[in-house]
């Protein structure tokens, strides 16, 4: 660490104490100094209990942890586990108000103090508090909590189990795996956001009236209060609002208030603020608003809260940002967010470098799955400019009773303690569709508690709801002129970052592997080739129907998943390898075909080109080589000399076939309509392994001798040049010295390499990762391997005061907001490429009556004929004669049916073919022609085979739309149709 830098921090923690000191209000981390049993002794809550053999961790701890990726998920264990610290509080805080706020317990906890039961909370997902007040002591105090994170766990009231608690989805890494703070205040307070045992509200800060090109927004400001005290209390309530930079831009000299003793009460206070910076995709951008509680002009509360603004419109089948359209481009991500030996519990600085590595692939959105994600994750995507879509609590399905009621409260707790967070776009009401009244129920608890967010609330599927704001369903494509329509979790294949290709060590052919459910998983043991061309592929018809596209479109989708993940798995290892990085977010060259077609708001904006794979092979080699490219064709060329230009398919690939290996330089060099190169990208072949490579990848803050702070480290085996050896597969042998616990990495093999101090890099390169002490000092880790040249970083922890069970700076103090993207632009994100063709009427060889189901913006309507194959004809007519050269179709069995059409235009014959498999709409191309009468009819008979692989859900139950035609060879089946103009074409 730079002496700059430590002076910083060293001035940045002294602030802070100073302020705490100051201030009326004092909120601690109450990370420290904790001890850990896993068991259930009897006596344990009792304040004298002698736990000193107890394992002394800093917060957040999983008490399984060593098991994050060692072993599948069903297989984690679960126990009772206690964690007990002791802690005395400063003289400051006599006769003031205590709270102890929980991030977090898996999955449930049960909290006593100084020997007394003081509550519970089951849930295992959202955060909880209380008031400890008149249980405190003087002098010291011992807190105890009692965990279990059994699969089974029951509701202690109800005997209910909890839906989300599933063995498939929701990763079980047991005991206190979040934060915990503890919060001081006087008697007339501000709430804390935490209506779980203390049903309060907290702060609730929101904007309208919002001016995006002129920067300005009035916006409001409400607190509730409560007076503890004796006597009613006249309260003055100011509000202070200070930019990025520290800088105030606005105070408010709110009016005075009457509080009356044992009252709680919401006072408000707005303003118009101008020359506002509005939070955007990959543009961080934070204020801080400072609430005051004044008496006789006295502060006598003071609450900080980091929000943004922004604008949000939901309507006409889009979704925009600021003004801006915007397509959803992400990933459906496990809220676990895990990490090997680590589980959930990472530091903050870590989760800013996972969640920004989305942004840096050029995702948007990121959508956590099944349970609400925690306030970490959350305070992180803020800070990247990562948009956030945030469930409940689900596994799948609707449910009924008490289950249900557990997911209303999940969402109220959450959407109470997480409105502030700017970052959050989606409310999800369930993982799968619900009832309209269930969704009615969601929506009036976002309307109770959010109704100024700018936030829309919906769930997956809910095609055709009249209450959901957004839906979608999970694999396919779905088109809407109403409510933003994207898809939840649209590519599912796996592939381990260890197989390059057919052609690279260790020599894994594409589809090696044991089967899934007895039938062959090629899906899940492909290569980085193969996954990411797949990735291309499903992501083209999300961009094919993209905005401007027509007056139906998808909003998008999200690729399930980002990191490799410790739930349910389809292949050969005992965790899911569908990430774009693997579980130490190294990319896979699917991260950067997604970098290369994600590149702009809807449109690509920014020219890019990737090639697939490496350039170190060995003479005999003959290959494909894949490019993505969002140029309009792409050249290759290998040690200068052109081998021509690439097939194009699914837009973004470009294929050259048979391709002959020769050491030196490749280039792939792309190029617009008008033939400008506008980007290219080159691979060089690498010499032979000469020497271990280590690089500390640094968090902006050091790494801070807390014992839960994390140094991560990247390790390559590179040639003399120091290039990266591709296809190297070396075993590193590390060597930790100083103040540092060993917490590894990852790699295939026994165990999958959790914990070990001898690991492969795969494909040249692997990462680690040390966990501090609670001692401040030098740390080396040294790595060799073999003959190679050894490689060695040092490091020093920094100190961090921790007293009497408690501390006053936070990990997440200090951390960087990102503005890499720059605010929202003021044009449109898109250039029209068709107009839409109105239909007048319709009519049908059979079943007439539904014939208008085919145009009524509902996909789950549909019109099919009667299979008598004279029948199996659909005309439609338009208000006047116009210019039509494209049918867009959804077919009835999209994913598995091959319908031979006739189309024709005013009885001239303009399409003969078949249609293509696809994930929701085929497009068929023809002449332009100018015709009123549009006539689609089956030219033979439906074959019937799965487009898409053998996708089955991980309860067993096929998808339904991979099932044969319902009726037959020669029934024609449509459930949407559209007709087009294709603007700009000559």
């Amino acid at each position: 660490m730079s002496r700059f830098l430590f002076t910083f921090i060293f001035v940045l923690m002294l602030g802070a104490s100073s302020a705490m000191l100051a201030s009326p209000r004092a909120t601690y981390n109450f990370n420290s100094d904790w001890r850990l049993l896993v068991g259930d002794p009897a006596g344990v809550e009792r304040a004298g209990f002698d736990d000193s053999a107890w394992k002394k961790v800093t917060l957040p701890r999983p008490w399984n942890e060593d098991e994050a990726f060692r072993k599948d998920i069903k297989d984690l264990s679960t126990d009772i586990a206690w964690y007990r610290k002791a802690f005395t509080l400063p003289p400051s805080a006599a006769g003031k108000k205590a709270f102890i706020e929980f991030e977090g317990v898996r999955f449930a906890g049960e909290v006593y103090l100084n020997g007394k039961f003081i509550g519970r909370h089951e849930n295992g997902v959202t955060a909880f508090g209380f008031d400890i007040t008149n249980d405190l002591v003087k002098g010291e105090n011992v807190v105890a909590v009692r965990t279990n994170n059994a699969w089974d766990y029951r509701e202690k009231s109800t005997n209910s189990t909890y839906q989300w608690n599933d063995k498939n989805f929701n990763a079980n890494y047991g005991g206190i795996h979040k934060n915990v703070r503890l919060h001081v205040t006087e008697k007339l307070y501000q709430t804390l956001p935490l209506w779980a045992n203390l049903q309060t509200t907290g702060v609730y800060v929101h904007a309208s009236e919002i001016d995006v090109k002129n920067k300005t927004a009035k916006v409001t400001f409400e607190t509730q209060v409560r007076n503890e005290h004796a006597s009613a209390k006249s309260v003055t309530y100011e509000v202070t609002v200070a930019d990025l930079n520290g800088r105030i831009v606005k105070k408010i000299n709110g009016l005075r208030h009457s509080v009356a003793a044992g009252e709680t009460k919401t006072i408000t206070a707005a303003d118009t603020l101008t020359g506002l910076n509005f939070w955007s995709w990959g543009y961080g951008y934070l204020y801080t608003v400072t609430t005051d509680l004044k008496v006789d002009g006295k502060i006598v509360d003071s609450v900080k809260t980091r929000t943004g603004f922004r604008k949000t419109e939901f309507g006409n089948g889009l979704f925009k940002l600021n003004d801006r359209t915007l397509q959803v481009k992400g990933y459906a991500q496990r809220t676990s967010n895990e990490w090997p030996a680590l589980g959930s519990a990472v530091p903050p600085w870590l989760s800013d470098y996972s969640n920004r590595l989305m942004v840096e692939s050029n995702a948007n959105l990121v959508r956590w799955m099944h349970i609400a994600p925690w306030k970490q994750d959350v305070e992180s995507c803020d800070r990247v400019g990562l948009m956030q879509a945030m469930p409940a609590g689900d596994a799948e399905r609707d449910v009924d009773g008490r289950r249900w009621e557990h997911r209303r409260e999940v969402m109220r707790d959450s959407i109470i303690y997480y409105r502030n967070n700017p970052s959050i776009i989606f409310y999800e009401s369930g993982n799968e569709s619900i009832s309209e009244p269930h969704m009615a129920e969601m929506k009036a608890i976002r309307d109770q508690y959010d109704p100024h967010g700018g936030r829309a609330i919906g769930s997956r599927e809910m095609l055709d709801s009249k209450v959901a704001e957004w839906g979608g369903e999970m694999l396919y494509i779905n088109k809407s002129a109403k409510h933003p329509m994207w898809a939840t979790e649209y590519s599912r294949d796996e592939g381990l970052r260890k197989y390059w290709d057919d052609y690279s060590p260790p020599f894994h052919k594409d589809g090696d592997g044991p089967p899934y459910k007895d039938a062959p998983a090629r899906e899940y043991n492909r290569n980085q080739d193969t996954h990411a061309i797949e990735n291309i592929v499903r992501w083209f018809d999300y961009w094919e129907s993209r905005p401007g596209t027509g007056k139906r479109v998808s909003s998008g989708g999200v690729n399930i998943i980002f990191s490799d993940t410790n739930t349910h798995y389809r292949g050969a290892e005992n965790y899911r390898r569908s990430g774009e990085v693997d579980a130490m977010r190294i990319p896979k060259d699917g991260f950067f075909a997604h970098r290369v077609m994600w590149d702009g708001w809807v449109d690509v904006e920014r020219p890019r080109t990737h090639i697939i794979g490496h350039w170190n092979y060995t003479p005999e080699v003959k290959k494909p080589i894949y490019v993505v490219s969002s140029g309009e064709k792409v050249e290759l060329f290998i040690n200068g000399k052109s081998l021509g230009f690439g097939e194009q398919s699914s837009r973004f690939l470009f294929t050259f076939k048979n391709v002959e290996w020769q050491t030196g330089e490749i280039k792939a060099v792309s190029y617009d309509a008008t033939g400008k190169s506008v980007s290219q990208d080159i691979k060089r072949t690498a010499g032979e392994p000469f020497a271990v490579k280590l690089t500390h990848i640094k968090s902006p803050n050091g790494l801070a001798a807390d014992g839960s702070d994390v140094a991560l480290f990247e390790v390559e085996v590179v040639d003399k040049q120091g290039n990266r050896c591709p296809t190297a597969l070396n075993t590193i042998d590390f060597t930790l010295t100083g103040e540092a616990e060993w917490r590894g990495g990852i790699a295939q093999g026994p165990d999958n390499y959790i914990l070990a101090k001898s690991i492969p890099v795969e494909g040249g390169v692997n990462r680690v990762m040390i966990r501090s002490t609670t001692k401040a000092g030098l740390i080396s880790l040294k790595a060799t391997s073999g003959d190679l040249g050894p490689a060695e970083v040092q490091l020093r922890s920094q100190p961090v005061v921790a007293k009497n069970g408690f501390s006053e700076t936070f990990l997440s103090d200090g951390l960087p907001s990102y503005l890499d993207r720059g605010p929202t632009p003021l044009t449109e994100s898109f250039t029209p490429s068709r107009r839409t063709l109105e239909i007048a009427s319709v009519t049908a060889g059979s079943d007439s009556e539904k014939a208008k189901n085919t145009f009524d913006d509902n996909e789950l309507s549909d019109w099919s004929s009667d299979g008598k194959k004279e029948n199996a004809w659909i005309r439609y007519e338009l208000a006047r004669p116009q210019q039509i050269d494209q049918v867009l179709l959804k077919m009835i069995g999209w994913r598995t049916l091959l319908y031979p059409l006739k189309i024709s235009v005013d009885d001239q014959v303009v399409f003969l073919g078949t249609t293509q498999r696809s994930l929701g709409y085929v497009t068929i191309n023809f002449p332009r022609t100018t015709g009123k009468s549009i006539k689609i009819e089956l030219d033979g008979e439906a074959a019937n085979r799965d487009a898409l692989g053998n996708i089955i859900e991980i309860t067993g139950t096929p998808d339904p739309n991979s099932q044969a035609n319902r009726g037959g060879r020669t029934k024609l089946g449509i459930v949407e149709v559209e007709f087009y103009e294709v603007l700009g074409k000559k």
